[in-house]
């Protein structure tokens, strides 16, 4: 783990107007900048980064959070590398057991070294290979395309790396990145032969992997470097670092079987574009996009294994879908795989094809359809038992709902009938909001009131009476969690309300019980436009504010201990100790409501 006060000296240190701008650009809007919001499509700017809270928040999409928070969405980063890239920009070093946490950086930086000399000895080769240059050409790809993606050229030969790694036989390196093989005889040789080489970027630009392309007839087709320290498949996508960008602009990813495919669909304008490593879609894949983009489009050739890869995405689609999510199949017309498609018939038309994608409500009940063909009641009993596992999937609660009365009809049942069959618990139809969206809570008790307060002037939480905010909501819960760390040392705030107070509370609190409460009101705080720096009078109103509800927290606390004593007054008597309390509670609340109370 890093640090609780690592992050905090960060946040301290850096500026997430900074941050921010380093990536979108920035126009001063009154005590906040604004811009239209990177992380969906609009014209209309409703992203605000503040420079007091040290938070951002976009009215329109609800996506929110600090520094921190922002690189990790924006740039697609874990929070150890979200951390380490922004101490690395203010000349901080990240404490050693936070990246012993993710893994060896010490063993890592080697062979992500060893990629990128072997990435630049690629790149070279195809400048001086007019064989590979005119491959590419006849292909459609442009010296610019090529020069984005890092294409290159592996030459035919047996040890060409040898020129570029030192103790080429005997380092380690070079087998552990699986750029060489060593055989049974305990002789090495280049993996990657007479090949087109796309290299495998990570979220931060560092080369973790290959793809290697036969240029004439051959098998395999394509060649990808195994699994490494660097390199896991089924949590890598190709062309993500290049089509980031595009994919939230359109709000859509296609996502297609191979390499040539993306660049070949990125030259003629479809930059949103990615694919699978030669791996069959992850959860991880899903989870990857669905953090730029609400819609996945699958687009596969139109073959024995373009189906069974349809089939797959499907099921893994099923698990990771949500009611506001699209995920869509599109089997390409013919024997064409999208690049041959789109360099025939050009752009519009394969967008047209991209529009007219089937959702993958629509596949599964048309592909369980043409499998069990239920037309008979032997079909229809088939049926259902095929949409059991399927349906057993489905996360999404109106979705499912959908796809049960579908199958329901093609099998002559009713819904509740299929729902028995298929052993499927109720569902909760209630409307849930977006992930991201910004609600402030319905009522807005005292305890509401208070947190609010306090994310601006966390200081404030050591003035709470805890015992009076003992009770087991998740805004008393919260409460005392702030005045627990204040009080142990372990979340440093400052006296005033700005510096990073907002956004140090969200970090310190990330991955906890009370992180959803939390970014729950900070989210509403800044929809309600509350800004502390508008000046010393609304400072001085929330601090009347707070104090007020202070005295009303500990009225309602009086209140409740006198109807206690009447209740027990009433059915059996006080104790002479009793009598002398209630006397002093009815006094106390008689004293508070002669004095008159503070208006802001």
């Amino acid at each position: 783990m890093i640090p609780d006060s690592f992050i905090q000296e960060l946040l301290a240190r850096i500026d997430v107007v900074d941050v921010v701008e380093r990536h979108v650009p920035l126009k001063k809007a009154g005590a906040n900048y604004s811009a239209c919001c990177p992380f969906h499509s609009e014209k209309t700017p409703s992203f605000t980064v503040s420079p007091s809270k040290q938070f951002y928040h976009c009215f329109g999409c609800g996506a929110h959070g600090s520094a921190i928070g922002f690189l990790m969405e924006y740039s697609g980063l874990g929070f150890v590398d979200a951390v380490e890239e922004l101490a690395a920009s203010v000349g901080l070093k990240v404490p050693q057991q936070a990246a012993a946490q993710r893994h060896d950086a010490h063993k890592i930086a080697p062979l992500t070294d060893y990629m990128a000399r072997a990435a630049k000895y690629y790149r070279e080769q195809l400048k001086a290979s007019p064989r590979a240059i005119d491959y590419l050409r006849k292909r459609g790809l442009s010296g610019e395309i090529a020069a984005r993606y890092g294409l290159g050229y592996a030459p035919d030969g047996w040890q060409n790396l040898e020129s570029i790694f030192p103790g080429y036989g005997k380092a380690q390196e070079p087998a552990e990145c699986g750029l060489v093989i060593d055989n049974e005889q305990g002789r090495r040789y280049d993996r990657f032969r007479d090949r087109i080489m796309f290299p495998i970027l990570d979220q931060r630009g560092n080369v973790i992997g290959f793809g290697g392309r036969v240029l004439d007839k051959g098998e395999p087709k394509y060649l990808n470097s195994p699994e490494t320290p660097l390199f896991e498949k089924g949590r890598e996508l190709y062309g993500l670092p290049q089509a980031r960008k595009a994919i939230r602009e359109a709000n859509a990813a296609i996502v297609v079987e191979g390499y040539m495919d993306v660049v070949g669909l990125a030259q003629l304008g479809v930059e949103n574009v990615v694919a699978s490593l030669g791996t069959a879609t992850t959860g991880m894949h899903l989870q990857k996009l669905f953090k730029l983009t609400d819609r996945i489009v699958f687009c596969f050739d139109r073959d024995a294994a373009g189906d069974k890869a349809a089939w797959r995405a499907m099921e893994i689609g099923l698990e990771h879908l949500a009611d506001n999510k699209s995920i869509e199949i599109l089997q390409m017309p013919g024997n064409q795989d999208p690049d041959e498609f789109i360099r025939e018939h050009g752009k519009d038309a394969f967008l047209a094809q991209a529009r007219s994608a089937t959702r993958l409500s629509e596949f599964m009940v048309k592909q369980l359809e043409r499998q069990t063909k239920p037309y008979t009641a032997e079909g229809r009993a088939q049926l259902i038992h095929a949409a059991k596992p399927l349906l057993q999937r489905v996360s999404a609660p109106v979705l499912r709902v959908q796809l049960t009365k579908a199958i329901a009809d093609l099998a002559q049942l009713s819904q509740s009938e299929v729902e028995a069959a298929c052993e499927l618990k109720p569902l909760s139809l209630r409307r849930s909001a977006p992930p991201r969206a910004t609600q402030r809570p319905a009522a807005r008790s005292i305890e509401h009131q208070l947190l609010e307060n306090i994310l601006h002037h966390p200081l404030r939480a050591t003035r709470l009476p805890l015992d009076l905010v003992a009770g087991n909501t998740p805004e008393e819960a919260a409460l005392r969690a702030i005045a627990d760390a204040i009080d142990h040392g372990e979340l440093l705030v400052s006296s005033g309300p700005g510096a990073a107070q907002m956004g140090m509370l969200i970090e310190y609190f990330r991955g906890s019980e009370h992180e959803a409460t939390l970014t729950q009101y900070v989210s509403a705080l800044a929809s309600g436009g509350i800004d502390e720096q508008a000046g010393a009078s609304a400072g001085e109103a929330m601090e009347i504010e707070f104090n007020d509800a202070l005295e009303r927290l500990r009225q309602a606390h009086l209140t409740r201990e006198i109807a206690m004593l009447t209740h027990k007054e009433r059915n059996g008597g006080l104790s002479v100790e009793e009598r002398r309390l209630f006397a002093d509670l009815l006094a106390q609340k008689n004293a508070a409501a002669a004095k008159p109370r503070q208006r802001g």
